[in-house]
């Protein structure tokens, strides 16, 4: 046949497209044509196709090869679609049957040898394929990450010849399956931080109610072992939260198979811009705060970020996604993070120590501190001070818990959140926190002065709501009782500071 018509999938966002690949031989000079969009990328998959068709014992057709990839208005980008170009220009040369390509899906990319190379985004491509009828072909170990979704219609290829000799029906390919990790990620002991015992009832709670958290502290307070603890609190991540997150991170092909039902935990360096940090480009792209999806996203000295970067994670942390617009593409990714921060408590890092080392004015703090704006430190529901240790503390045994278990107290307090409403209290709603969050009498009156005396917001009264729900899960109470309302208050102190 002169025209062969292959499928494969694109990525825009999160989401995975579907793409027709049309081949077509015509006669005329020996040419090569690609159309439907193709980013540079795609356009050198001529070459390599080429000399994987070659290498691979087949003739390259001296004819001249329109490739056509449908519709013609979605950008394509990547190498993905290396393996059904090849396939199609195969089928309409007749080397092997253009019937059976309607029963698959392809993509990957071709070495020069023929060899299959892994490509970015197929778990989100598998995400998408799943249930419609057909089995999609992946390079081996893109099929192995394709197989955590549990779907059966994932086969894995090493090369095209190998897809070739299937679809001839001399071999079949092997479905892909989803091996146990050898090293799975673990994350560091709770019980390896000395003292700090009101840092770590807040990072207790902050877990039990997926809430933010910023840590104010001098250098060497134990901030940012505090910080790298909070994954190994929380539990495990449900199937579909999984398979959520472990989509995201696959489109920057950062997704480890080890790693498959762990709470992502990242930190970006302070020098991240805002298109680094909330995503962007063209294509568009995931950033930190997506990439931490269903995870922590861990910002040290949060002072010495962009004033401008910090901004931008004011709506993803109320609203749990990220838009990203631009003038010729628009994408949407999830960013459901726990926001997890620590910064000095003023520029030289000592007011409050101990040894009188500071010697900052009260302008210098202010205009330190100023770095943050209102609205940001509104957006966070926990603020504490993580005081210097003494020597005392640091030269005796370590005397916390341990990570364990405080995660069961966690994993209980999480578990009356779903089941009272199907989600952590730190996402819960306006009117939700209302209905499910209202304190008692006297609690009511001990927040009314706090909200009086601190002169806080509406949205700071909520946030405070909010974790007393979460205190008192963690203490087995239906009610929320004025104790759970005064540690709430407690935890947002340093926002007045």
């Amino acid at each position: 046949m002169a025209l062969a018509i292959a499928h494969s999938r694109g990525l825009d966002g999160l989401n995975a497209p579907p793409v027709v690949v049309e081949a077509h031989l015509a006669s005329g000079l020996p040419t090569f044509t690609l159309v439907g969009l193709p980013d540079t990328e795609v356009k050198e998959a001529r070459d390599r196709v080429r000399a994987a068709i070659v290498n691979s014992g087949f003739e390259f057709p001296s004819k001249r090869i329109t490739v056509n990839l449908a519709p013609a208005d979605l950008p394509k980008e990547s190498g993905r679609f290396d393996l059904p170009i090849a396939l199609g220009i195969l089928a309409a040369s007749n080397q092997i049957p253009g019937s059976t390509l309607a029963d698959y899906e392809f993509a990957g990319e071709l070495s020069l040898s023929g060899e299959l190379r892994p490509i970015r985004g197929a778990l989100a491509m598998a995400l998408q394929t799943a249930g419609n009828g057909k089995s999609f072909i992946l390079p081996d170990a893109s099929a192995r990450e394709a197989a955590l979704i549990g779907s059966g219609d994932i086969l894995a290829a090493r090369s095209l010849l190998a897809v070739c000799a299937h679809l001839t029906g001399q071999t079949t390919l092997p479905p892909a399956t989803a091996t146990a990790p050898e090293n799975p990620v673990s994350f560091p002991d709770l019980a390896e931080v000395r003292g700090q015992s009101q840092a770590k009832r807040a990072l207790e709670v902050a877990a039990a109610g997926q809430h933010s958290l910023l840590m104010v502290g001098p250098p060497g307070s134990g901030k940012s072992m505090l910080a790298s603890r909070l994954p190994g609190l929380m539990p495990a991540l449900n199937s579909g939260a999984a398979k959520s997150s472990a989509a995201v991170l696959s489109l920057v092909g950062q997704f480890r198979p080890e790693a498959f039902g762990v709470r992502p935990y990242r930190q970006p360096h302070h020098t991240a811009s805002a298109v680094a940090l909330v995503g962007g480009g063209n294509p568009p792209r995931p950033g930190e705060i997506s990439l931490a999806h269903q995870g922590v996203l861990f910002l040290d000295e949060l002072t010495e970020f962009d004033r401008k970067v910090l901004e931008t994670l004011r709506e993803p942390l109320e609203t749990g996604r990220v838009h990203i617009a631009r003038a010729a593409r628009q994408a949407e990714f999830p960013a459901e993070f726990q926001l997890v921060a620590a910064m000095n408590p003023c520029p030289c890092g000592f007011l409050g120590h101990g040894n009188g080392k500071c010697r900052c004015t009260p302008d210098q703090v202010a205009r330190y501190r100023g770095k943050l704006s209102g609205p940001f430190l509104d957006r966070i529901d926990l603020l504490i001070e993580v005081p210097a240790l003494p020597a005392d503390a640091l030269a005796g045994q370590p005397d916390g818990e341990n990570s364990s278990s405080v995660r069961q107290r966690v994993e209980a307090a999480l578990e009356r959140q779903q089941a009272r409403q199907g989600k952590p209290n730190a996402r819960l709603s306006a009117a939700e926190v209302d209905a499910r969050c209202a304190p008692d009498d006297s609690g009511g009156k001990l927040l009314k002065q706090a909200t009086t005396q601190l002169d806080l917001s509406a949205r700071a009264w909520h946030r405070i709501l909010k974790v007393a729900r979460t205190i008192a899960d963690l203490a087995g109470s239906e009610a929320v009782r004025a104790p759970h309302v005064a540690e709430a208050i407690q935890y947002r102190r340093f926002a007045r500071g």
